[in-house]
């Protein structure tokens, strides 16, 4: 097989960002992603709402593959998937599935990851999870495409070599695509997150559940509560993880561990708090920090201007500054609310307010420029 060594020419995190996303263009070019020399792919758990991003992703961005599986559960085998102008009939996900896979996105929860991913490494695939079955496993890289691209340095298709690489938590990746830039410049020293998380960070189910929710509070019903243990339309509650011995959530004690881990700063203090919102698929954070050195706020807001998957949003004269809303089905974090923080004295300390579509970069689009860079 020969090995592709581009990237293609729209992967945004080569290029400097706009401050607002530009419409897509309409493109009348002829797809050119079905390759015979190209990577052989596998997306597993693809009925699902990642699964199905990864496919959107995959055709949106022309990423070259000369075929691809479709795997998921057995109920699910048999079912017919659309992807790149073709159908494709789901298969039931078993080891052998990954004979002759050169890379495998993974999205069908952690124990599934832990059985299957391991066997499709010994095959020789590279294996990208969006789960958290490896991400704090030693060894096995957690990437942010735009943030530790070194990570996964002498992993690649070609080689003959199978690997495991982690995407990180979808709150990790939203949070680090703005605070990184700050952490080069003046090294962040302490970092305390409050989440905003919707519901597609619970999956399809839960999205399908608020919706059905909302119309039953709005016609005097009780909420229909499958998912969630209480109601959620109208209402937010502290993130469904399950509790920890030091009563942080496992989502709040993935921001800390995965901060440090993708950062390799086994120093920097992280704390966070994770609510979960009646928003359908894009999770907002406020993110305050302290730094070793210092940094004005118009120093920050050129240093995201430049960062790449980062666009600002900060018009303090008609107080608008990012919602949900705003990066919903879009590629790039929007960052904005960018000031200092009065409690800490001169210009160690800042504000900001970061939103990114969950499940778009904080997962399917994260995995997919992953799997960009093994080419």
């Amino acid at each position: 097989m020969a090995t592709l060594t581009h990237h293609t020419p729209h992967t945004p995190f080569l290029s400097r960002l706009p401050l607002r996303p530009k419409p897509r263009a309409f493109s009348a070019r002829v797809k050119m992603s079905l390759q015979e020399s190209a990577p052989s792919l596998a997306v597993v758990g693809v009925t699902g709402a990642v699964g199905q991003e990864f496919l959107s992703v995959l055709s949106d961005r022309d990423f070259p593959y000369s075929s691809v599986k479709m795997l998921a559960s057995k109920r699910s085998a048999g079912k017919r998937v659309a992807f790149d102008g073709r159908e494709y009939t789901v298969e039931e996900l078993t080891v052998e599935s990954f004979d002759g896979v050169d890379i495998a996105l993974f999205s069908a929860g952690g124990s599934i990851s832990k059985e299957f991913g391991p066997r499709a490494a010994e095959r020789g695939t590279i294996v990208v999870d969006n789960s958290s079955a490896f991400r704090m496993v030693d060894g096995v890289p957690l990437v942010i495409p735009e943030v530790n691209p070194e990570a996964m340095k002498g992993i690649k298709v070609g080689t003959g070599k199978g690997a495991l690489i982690a995407n990180p938590n979808c709150s990790t990746i939203i949070c680090l695509m703005a605070v990184t830039p700050l952490h080069h410049h003046a090294k962040v020293k302490r970092m305390v997150v409050s989440t905003y998380q919707a519901a597609s960070g619970a999956g399809a189910a839960a999205m399908e559940e608020l919706v059905q929710q909302t119309r039953e509070v709005l016609a005097g019903k009780p909420p229909t509560c499958n998912i969630f243990s209480q109601q959620y339309a109208f209402n937010l509650f502290s993130h469904n993880a399950p509790i920890t011995e030091n009563g942080y959530n496992e989502e709040e004690m993935k921001l800390v561990k995965e901060t440090r881990k993708i950062w390799n700063d086994t120093e920097v203090k992280v704390t966070a708090t994770c609510i979960r919102v009646p928003v359908m698929r894009a999770h907002a954070e406020s993110v305050n920090l302290q730094f070793e050195n210092p940094l004005d706020e118009n120093t920050a807001r050129e240093l995201l201007r430049k960062a790449p998957g980062v666009y600002i949003i900060d018009d303090r004269a008609s107080n608008t500054f990012p919602t949900p809303l705003d990066v919903s089905n879009k590629d790039d974090v929007a960052v904005g609310r960018i000031r200092r923080d009065v409690s800490q004295d001169g210009n160690f300390g800042l504000d900001i307010f970061v939103c990114g579509d969950q499940i778009r970069k904080g997962a399917a689009l994260n995995a997919v420029q992953i799997a960009e860079m093994l080419l």
